[in-house]
């Protein structure tokens, strides 16, 4: 292992998974989806909201481990429903921006149908690996 590793265990989930990993300048995230601090889905059924409550888990992840969004460099995002993802592209696009604090951040980013995630109510997932 890594001695330049630093780990963060918080939330929810921290007993299963770390949040996230930094080794040198490479930060990895766990997938951030839109839950609470009791581990409760936050906006069932509306996949905008969600997007912006697991962006709002992105910067406090980064955070933590010395990292800010500017540092972003890939993001993917799993979502239940990519015909409704893309149906709603224009308002993640805004929720994205605003995360961001910028209109076309320079972050390579896919998109993904997945067949579930942790939590039937979860639309989106978001990964990311920052350097720093």
């Amino acid at each position: 292992m890594a001695s330049d590793r630093t780990v963060v265990r918080e939330g929810p989930f921290a007993q299963f998974i770390p949040e996230g990993v930094k080794v040198g300048n490479l930060i990895t995230l766990s997938g951030q989806v839109s839950i609470d601090e009791q581990g409760e889905v936050v906006a069932p059924g509306d996949l905008v909201a969600q997007a912006k409550q697991a962006y709002t888990h992105v910067a406090s992840s980064l955070e933590k481990l010395g990292a800010g969004m500017g540092d972003i460099v890939d993001e993917m995002f799993l979502v239940t429903d990519v015909g409704n993802a893309m149906a709603n592209i224009e308002e993640l696009w805004k929720v994205r921006a605003e995360a961001y604090g910028v209109d076309q951040p320079d972050v390579s980013q896919t998109m993904v149908q997945v067949a579930g995630l942790v939590m039937p109510e979860l639309m989106i997932e978001i990964k990311i690996i920052a350097s720093v």
